[in-house]
This record gives structure tokens, C-alpha cells and sequence, in this order.
């Protein structure tokens, strides 16, 4: 008894330096009242008008709306800072003032209030941005523009807005599918340790890799430059596991999840398993969306538009390959988009054509989702991500 008591105290005195102990580069910050604000991107059309924002206790699994934080046109995707300061948006337009591209907006963050203040908007060179990244300094911004094929860098000014584009690399090429004729660079993300920026290009078949150097701002092919998928596959997302030694990408066209093994010296991936994420009696038309692996580890979710589903599957940790554990509904159409809260407790699932964001509670010892009975209302929603509340 007077071990664990002693344990207790010294622990209790340790407490407020853990506390005060910065945060490692790519790690989750966790609120200190346990709560988190929740920030929708989504489609302009018909009721959508911007960005909205939620807040979100994941101790009682309860979301409270706080409503349009910031207008701005197709805000299809959102990313942070690290210190959770500013917040980035591609503007998924095909016309930037005149021009024949898309733009990329910043905000400043109210952590308070959970809105959102304008900052800048500047073009992306490129139609049909997709998705972006912030590098662990704060210092780039990497951007996918989906339409034209191309990735281009930021460099990212003090004050959060967006600055010059220090970097430009336009892919080429083709595969054997009909939306495969040209390239279509589809995710920009980053590794572990902020040295590589793998990108999967939907329009070539293949993840291409560079090196980033993110105080200049500059990538470089790696080599090799890219690694090949399934053909006429299409790649989409790509994850790393909390591990730092396998990624997975996730083909919109095939459905399918390819499993790699990741050489963290050389930034180089080396494929281990291709597994659908739709039922084997599954004969419709499906396009899979979204791909993120659970916090412990131990499972991987992948979303279908047209099954319109989160398929669950188990991470074996010898063999480092998946199992399929089940197929969830998501109790609306076309799940262009889902994350996991923090904690690892909850699923919120974006149903674009049904304009409704679904709660799932998240069986930690199994994986298994189930609904909450929560059914959220928002315009649109493709892009959810998670900051803490102060």
C-alpha cells in the first residue's frame, strides 16, 4: 500500500510538468477540458454557404452546433497548423479570378468560439485542388490539385496566411481507365518524420514519392519516384499506421486497399496485400472515398460511395495484413468523407448526398462501429477534422 501510495504522489507532483511539456512534431494535442471543436468542409450548392463547426465531448459522445464559421466557395477540404493556430482550405472551383484554377484559403482560429476569420486566398495553378497538407514546422503547405495533376508548395507567413509558391511539379502520363488519360493528383501526405510527401495520383496508378525540404519549401522526386497500385485502380488516399513502418492506399476506382511496408530510411514502400473494401455479392457501382486507421492500431476504416459504407478491418500485427471485420451502413448517401475523434471513442461519418453527418461508437477491443442515433443536419458535408477546444 505505501508503494502505490508514494506512486500516486510522485505522479501527482510529475502531473503539472507533463502538462506543461511541449507536444512531439505529429503528435495529437489532447484539450484540456476534454472537449474538441469539429470543423465541416463542404460543398457550396443549394443550402451550404462555407465551413461549419461543431463541439464535441467525446466523453459523453455529445455534438453541439455552432454553425457557419467561415463562408468561403467548395471548402472540400480542411487541414491545420501544428499548433492548431490557422486552419487551410482548398477551394474546389475551376476558375480563380479569371484564371483556369483553383485557390487554397487561410483562417485564424477562435479556439474559444470556433470561428473562423479570413486571412488570405491565393491560386493553386491547377483546377479542382483536392487536398492539402501543413508540414510539422508550420512552415509549408502542400497542396494536390486533382483536376490538372499537379502538386504545389506554400511557404506559410507568421501570421498564418498563405504565401508564395515555392514549388511546382506537374505530373504526366496516363493509365488504361476512361477518367485515366491524364493524371490526377488526388492527396498530398506527409511521413512521419516530415521528410517525405507521398502523393496518390488517381489518373496514373500510382503513389509518387518526393522529398520535402520545408523550410525552403522544395520537393524532390525520390528515389524511386513512385510506386505502382493495382492498374486501373485508380489511388486516392493513402495513411501511415501509427507505427511508422506500414501505409495503406486506398483505389477509388477498384476499391481496393493496398497494404505496404514502409522503409522509413529511404522513404520507399514495397506492397504486402491488395484486399476489396466491398462485400464479395457487391455488384453495383461503388467508388471508395476516405481511409484512416484507428489510434491504437489495430484497425483500418474505409468508406464506400455507392455501397455506402465504412468497411472495418482488422490490422493483423504479425502479418501486417488486414482481415475484413464487417460492413457498417452509414445511413446516407455517398460517404465522401469520415475521421476519428482523438480519443479513438467515435466515427463521424459525411454523407454528401443526404446532407447528414452520422455518430458511430467505436468498439476499441473489436473495431465495430455502432450508431449512436445521432444524425447531424449540415449541407453537403465531404471533410471532417478534429482540433482541440480551449
Amino acid at each position: 500500500m505505501k508503494i502505490v501510495r508514494y506512486a500516486c504522489l510522485f505522479f501527482a507532483a510529475l502531473l503539472p510538468a507533463l502538462l506543461a511539456a511541449p507536444v512531439p512534431q505529429g503528435a495529437k494535442k489532447v484539450s484540456s477540458k476534454g472537449e474538441f471543436l469539429v470543423y465541416i468542409g463542404t460543398y457550396t450548392r443549394q443550402d451550404s454557404k462555407g465551413i461549419y463547426a461543431y463541439r464535441f465531448q467525446p466523453a459523453t459522445g455529445k455534438l453541439t452546433s455552432i454553425g457557419l464559421a467561415a463562408q468561403t466557395e467548395n471548402p472540400s477540404f480542411l487541414a491545420l497548423d501544428p499548433n492548431h493556430r490557422f486552419l487551410y482550405a482548398v477551394n474546389e472551383i475551376s476558375n480563380y479570378e479569371g484564371q483556369s484554377a483553383g485557390s487554397v484559403s487561410s483562417f485564424s482560429i477562435d479556439a474559444k468560439t470556433g470561428m473562423l476569420t479570413a486571412l488570405n486566398k491565393t491560386t493553386t495553378r491547377g483546377t479542382i485542388p483536392a487536398h492539402l497538407v501543413v508540414d510539422q514546422t508550420g512552415k509549408s503547405l502542400v497542396l494536390a490539385n486533382y483536376g490538372t495533376g499537379s502538386v504545389a508548395v506554400y511557404h506559410l507567413n507568421a501570421d498564418g496566411s498563405v504565401g508564395a509558391m515555392s514549388a511546382f511539379v506537374q505530373h504526366t502520363g496516363s493509365s488504361t481507365g476512361q477518367r485515366q488519360r491524364g493524371p490526377h493528383a488526388h492527396a498530398v501526405v506527409l511521413s512521419p518524420d516530415n521528410r517525405f510527401v507521398f502523393v496518390p495520383d488517381l489518373g496514373l496508378d500510382q503513389v509518387l514519392s518526393y522529398r520535402l525540404d520545408p523550410a525552403q519549401g522544395t520537393l524532390t522526386p525520390n528515389d524511386p519516384p513512385f510506386t505502382k497500385v493495382t492498374q486501373g485502380s485508380g489511388p486516392r488516399h493513402f495513411v501511415f499506421h501509427p507505427n511508422g513502418q506500414f501505409a495503406y492506399a486506398l483505389s477509388e476506382m477498384g476499391s481496393l486497399v493496398t497494404v505496404f511496408a514502409y522503409d522509413r530510411a529511404g522513404g520507399t514502400l514495397k506492397s504486402l496485400q491488395t484486399i476489396s473494401s466491398l462485400p464479395k455479392d457487391f455488384s453495383g457501382t461503388n467508388n471508395a472515398a476516405e481511409l484512416e486507421v484507428h489510434p491504437n492500431g489495430r484497425f483500418l476504416y474505409a468508406s464506400n460511395r455507392g455501397h455506402d459504407s465504412i468497411a472495418v478491418f482488422a490490422i493483423d500485427p504479425r502479418a501486417n495484413t488486414l482481415t475484413l471485420v464487417e460492413h457498417v451502413p452509414t445511413q446516407g448517401k455517398t460517404p465522401r468523407n469520415f475521421a476519428i475523434d482523438p480519443t479513438g471513442a467515435y466515427l463521424l461519418a459525411a454523407n454528401m448526398d443526404s446532407d447528414n453527418i452520422v455518430l458511430f461508437r467505436i468498439d476499441q477491443k473489436t473495431g465495430r462501429l455502432t450508431p449512436t442515433g445521432d444524425d447531424l443536419k449540415t449541407p453537403s458535408p465531404v471533410c471532417v477534422i478534429f482540433l482541440p477546444a480551449q
